[in-house]
């Protein structure tokens, strides 16, 4: 690789923070105009390096040198970075959602005509931008009314406004389906095309195998190799390799299922749009679930999964019209969250930030927090026991942290999510409902969690698991419902499940695959 080939590189960077040495002497170096992907675990450091490059972490605040186009470089801010022609797209998406999507793209770079703003030339230079990226949306289209798929093509656009010669996407598609999924990596092999170099940080390695030129891995915040894709015949079991130091045999232990009685049942669910009153989120949904099985839900983004298992989740999504939940043979009315965690049901939220966490909490106050009535002795909290519950957890999901009094929003995403998944495995539910509980995990972590949900199903309990990835729940699940627009439209068992008899019913309208579907006994 010649200097002239080169358009970034990073040497020897450390990162100390109080106690913690995130980055330690790490090194790459990025070709122009390639896809070069920054694999690692959960906690490696491939964030807080983007960040460092970025100027989210200042000049001064680290060692080591950064060049950029064969010139040394380092950051202050985040507008330094982009001046230069880097711009950072993070994995919780800086959208304004009450702004129309020409407000976003130009926010703080408004076009302006003397002293207003020029929306003529703002709605035509955003729809322009909208094309490059395969957006037909109307630019002056709020933020809040599309889904999150379009929301990282507005985040890439507003990239492109920037001139942006280096785009930095941290889980671009952690929050996508295989669809979108898809379209995004499309829209990047065509940025490629035109010629702007792209990092990108991701934990679905087959989009990496897909989509990179490079790969940097990165482990216990160490660079330790990095691979040409084509040319070293790289796949997903050699990055695995590079990120866990080991052969990863299996993607999911092994596991008998001891599936037991029917002990949950909903019948007939109907649940209204909180905002709009004509349209069903859950159209006469039912579905049941068995001691000691684990039941996938599949679907489309919209179709329609969250919002069914939150509106059973002491009805916390939409209005809840009609239908019935049963549970060991006694007839449940959850009319609050409260309610529902008193009948032994757990939810673990696909928006760990929003729904998820208290980000202004620390690991221990946040794993005993859905059930205080367990570390308390009359009134006060017994600080021994919530210690010690915090630390059994963080160490059986191999939580990332000094302690468990770091404060969760200084923890990687995955690391959140462990800390909430922690949380309410704390409750000892009979029902845990999971909803996308590996999104952004490492795939070592993902065989750790596995390995959790098959051990609470062997303990008699039922899990629901809703997930994006199809090849997820085919590995992990006994069966699985399939849901469009707000329909349950088939259920089919693990023999008979494949990816494509999946895709099938998750495109319909129409209820199909009955004969594959069980009684509940």
């Amino acid at each position: 690789m010649t200097a002239g080939d080169v358009i970034l590189e990073m040497r020897d960077i450390t990162k100390e923070f109080p106690g913690v040495k995130a980055l330690s002497n790490v090194s790459m170096a990025v070709r122009r105009g390639e896809i070069h992907a920054i694999c690692g675990e959960n906690g490696a450091g491939k964030s807080t390096l983007m960040k460092v490059l970025s100027g989210v972490w200042p000049s001064g605040s680290y060692t080591g040198d950064i060049v950029f186009e064969g010139k040394p470089a380092g950051f202050s801010t985040i507008r330094d970075s982009e001046h230069a022609g880097i711009v950072i797209i993070h994995q919780e998406l800086a959208l304004i959602p009450e702004l129309s999507i020409a407000e976003n793209i130009f926010l703080g770079n408004e076009q302006r005509k003397g002293l207003s703003i020029d929306w003529v030339a703002t709605r035509a230079k955003a729809a322009e931008l909208l094309a490059r990226v395969g957006l037909s949306e109307d630019p002056m289209t709020k933020i809040k009314d599309i889904g999150v798929g379009k929301q990282q093509l507005v985040e890439i656009a507003k990239a492109l406004s920037k001139d942006v010669k280096l785009l930095i996407l941290d889980e671009p598609t952690a929050a996508l389906n295989e669809s979108d999924s898809q379209h995004l990596l499309q829209i990047m092999d065509g940025l490629r095309s035109k010629g702007i170099t792209q990092i990108i940080i991701s934990h679905k390695l087959n989009e990496i195998e897909q989509i990179a030129d490079s790969i940097t891995i990165i482990r216990d915040g160490m660079s330790v190799e990095t691979l040409r894709v084509k040319e070293d015949g790289v796949d997903e079991n050699r990055i695995i390799k590079g990120m866990v130091g080991r052969e990863l045999e299996s993607r999911f232990p092994e596991h008998t299922p001891q599936i037991g009685e029917t002990f949950f049942e909903v019948k007939n669910w109907r649940v209204q749009h909180p905002i709009r009153t004509d349209r069903l989120v859950c159209k006469d949904s039912s579905f049941f679930v068995r001691r000691g099985e684990i039941v996938g839900f599949a679907g489309l983004m919209g179709a329609g999964r969250t919002e069914l298992m939150r509106s059973i989740f002491g009805r916390s999504y939409g209005t809840w019209l009609s239908g019935e939940l049963i549970m060991n043979g006694q007839h449940l009315t959850l009319k609050n969250v409260p309610a529902a965690i008193g009948a032994d049901i757990a939810y673990v939220t696909e928006d760990r930030k929003t729904l998820g966490l208290n980000l202004l909490d620390d690991i221990k106050r946040t794993t005993v927090s859905a059930e205080l009535s367990k570390i308390t002795r009359g009134l006060v909290v017994d600080e021994t026991a919530e210690y010690a519950a915090a630390e059994q957890f963080r160490t059986e999901l191999r939580t990332k942290a000094p302690s468990v009094d770091e404060g969760v929003a200084k923890l990687s995403g995955g690391n959140q999510q462990k800390v909430v998944l922690a949380k309410w495995l704390f409750t000892d539910p009979e029902l845990l409902i999971l909803d996308e509980p590996t999104r952004g995990i490492d795939v070592g972590a993902k065989y750790e969690i596995y390995g959790i949900i098959q051990r609470l199903a062997a303990q008699g309990k039922g899990v629901i698991v809703v997930s994006s990835e199809l090849p997820e729940l085919l590995g992990l699940s006994d069966r699985i419902y399939t849901i469009c627009e707000g329909a349950i439209t088939g259920c089919l068992d693990k023999e008979h499940a494949t990816q494509e008899s999946l895709m099938r019913l998750m495109t319909t309208t129409t209820s199909r695959g009955a004969e594959a579907t069980p009684t509940a006994s």
